[in-house]
C-alpha cells in the first residue's frame, strides 16, 4: 500500500462525514428498489392472481433483485461510526442509552402499529395464530430475539437490527475488556467475533468500517475517475454478494468505503449531493417505514390487476407513488419521532437514569495511546 493511501495521523473523531450520509441514502434506496420488485409479485392476500409485476428481462430482474444487499452498506457504516461513538460517550451506560434513543422509537412505534392494525387489515402474518403465539412473536420481535427463537420477523426489514444490536454489545464489551484488562482479557471476545463472522458472513462488513475508523487508510481517487472507480467497486460488491460469497464482496466493499471516506474523491463528492444528503438524513426511517407505505399500494395493485388493469401501468404507478409516499412518510417520521420524540424522551429519562449512576459509575479508562481522539 502506498504512503499516499495510508495517513497514520488521521483518525475518525466522530465528526459528520457527508459522503457517509450519502452512502446511507444509497443503502436505503437500494433496499426500496428491491421491494419495488418483490412486493408486486403478490402473496400478501389470498387473491387468485400472480401479482402485478410485468414480465421483465432476466438481466433486469437480477439487477433489481440485488438491492436488498444495501444492508451490507449499513453494516460498514455502523462499524465505522460506533467505535468513535463509544469513545465519545465515555461510558457503556451512556453509549447504550443513546443507542436505544436512536434505534428504538421508530422501531417501537411501527412494531406496535403492526401488531394492532395488522390483524384488522388481514395481514397474512397474523393469520391462524392464537393469542399465545401472538404475544410470543410480539415479545420476541420487540427484543430482537426472533431468529434465536426460530420465530418469524414481524417487520420486513427489522431483522437487520438484530445484527446491529449484537454488534453494539460485542464491540462495547470487547472495548471495555481491552481498556480494563488489556489484550489477554479481550482476546476471547475478539476470537468470538471472528467465529460469528465465519458463521454469519455478512457481519464481516462491520469489520470494514472498524478498520477505517481506527486507521488513516483512505483511497483519494479524484474526479471522474474516482466516481467511476467507486461505482465499479459498488457494482462488484453487490454482484459478488449474489454470485460468489460475502467474503469475496469484502474486497470491493473495502475499496469502495476507502474512496467514500477520502475527502475530495470523486465518489465522495457525488455522495455529498444535496438530494442524497436529505435521503441519508431520513434513511433510518425510510428503511423501516417504506414497507408500511407500500403495503396499501400493493393491495390496491393486486385488486386492480384482478380486474384486468395493465401490469406495466400498475407497476410504474406503484414505483412512482411508492417512492413519493415513502420519502414523504419518512421525512415526517424523522421529524416527529427521530427528532421531536427522541428529544422529549432524552429530556425526561436522562436525568432519571444517570442521576443515580453519576455517583457510582466510573468512566472507561483512557486509551493507551493506540488511538488519538
Amino acid at each position: 500500500m502506498s504512503e499516499a493511501a495510508r495517513q497514520p495521523d488521521v483518525r475518525y473523531d466522530g465528526s459528520f462525514v457527508p459522503s457517509v450520509q450519502g452512502l446511507r441514502a444509497i443503502a436505503a434506496l437500494s433496499v426500496l428498489m428491491d421491494h419495488f420488485y418483490d412486493m408486486p409479485k403478490g402473496g400478501m392476500y389470498d387473491i387468485p392472481n400472480p401479482g402485478f409485476l410485468p414480465p421483465l428481462w432476466p438481466w433486469l430482474q437480477s439487477v433489481i433483485n440485488v438491492g436488498g444487499h444495501g444492508v451490507e452498506l449499513f453494516f460498514m457504516i455502523s462499524g465505522f461510526l460506533i467505535p468513535a461513538s463509544l469513545v465519545r460517550h465515555g461510558s457503556l451506560a451512556r453509549f447504550f442509552f443513546d443507542r436505544v434513543l436512536r434505534i428504538m422509537p421508530v422501531f417501537l412505534v411501527l412494531h406496535v402499529a403492526l401488531f394492532v392494525i395488522g390483524p384488522v387489515v388481514g395481514y397474512k402474518f397474523f393469520r391462524g395464530i392464537d393469542v399465545g403465539s401472538y404475544l410470543g412473536i410480539f415479545l420476541a420481535n420487540l427484543f430482537f430475539l426472533q431468529d434465536a427463537l426460530g420465530l418469524p420477523a414481524a417487520q420486513q426489514n427489522a431483522w437487520t437490527l438484530t445484527y446491529e444490536w449484537a454488534f453494539y454489545i460485542w464491540f462495547a464489551v470487547t472495548f471495555a475488556a481491552l481498556r480494563v484488562g488489556g489484550r489477554m482479557m479481550a482476546a476471547p471476545l475478539i476470537l468470538f467475533g471472528f467465529a460469528c463472522a465465519l458463521h454469519w458472513p455478512i457481519t464481516a462488513f462491520f469489520c470494514i468500517g472498524m478498520v477505517f475508523s481506527s486507521t488513516g487508510i483512505r483511497f483519494p481517487v479524484q474526479g471522474r475517475l474516482g466516481l467511476a472507480a467507486g461505482v465499479v467497486c459498488g457494482v462488484a460488491m453487490y454482484a459478488s454478494l449474489v454470485l460468489f460469497h460475502p467474503f469475496v464482496a469484502l474486497i470491493p466493499g473495502f475499496l469502495l468505503f476507502g474512496m467514500v471516506l477520502a475527502p475530495g474523491s470523486g465518489i465522495a463528492n457525488a455522495l455529498s449531493a444535496p438530494a442524497l444528503q436529505f435521503v441519508g438524513k431520513i434513511s433510518y426511517s425510510l428503511y423501516l417505514v417504506h414497507p408500511f407505505v407500500l403495503f396499501p399500494l400493493q393491495v390496491t395493485g393486486l385488486k386492480l390487476v384482478a380486474m384486468g388493469a395493465d401490469r406495466w401501468l400498475l407497476w410504474f404507478a406503484f414505483i412512482i407513488l411508492g417512492l413519493i409516499a415513502s420519502l414523504a412518510a419518512s421525512a415526517i417520521s424523522y421529524q416527529l419521532i427521530e427528532v421531536r420524540l427522541r428529544r422529549v424522551l432524552d429530556g425526561a429519562l436522562r436525568g432519571l437514569v444517570f442521576g443515580p449512576l453519576d455517583k457510582i459509575e466510573q468512566p472507561l479508562p483512557p486509551a493507551s495511546g493506540a488511538v488519538r481522539r
